[in-house]
């Protein structure tokens, strides 16, 4: 497991700006915090980003043919 920083890289190549600092709410448990205190596994079929308060995914990003795909289905807000 690594942090949110491990995926910096390529989260700005995606979104164009350090989304490090991007504040996350989780869905599952309502915590808030930056996109850099997740807790973040690059092992899984895609990187999956799950909240350090109840484990609950908060997105997967996957690359398929020169394009990502990200899902942030347990995300119920992102401020930038």
């Amino acid at each position: 497991m690594l942090d949110g920083n491990a995926i910096a890289g390529m989260l700005e190549e995606i979104f164009a700006a350090d989304m490090t600092r991007a504040v996350l709410t989780c869905a599952g448990c309502g915590r808030s915090g930056p996109l850099a205190e997740t807790a973040v596994y690059l092992r899984a079929p895609g990187v999956v980003v799950r909240c350090r308060g109840c484990d609950a995914v908060l997105a997967v990003v996957a690359e398929r043919r020169d394009r990502y795909c990200v899902d942030l289905g347990g995300v119920s807000a992102l401020e930038t």
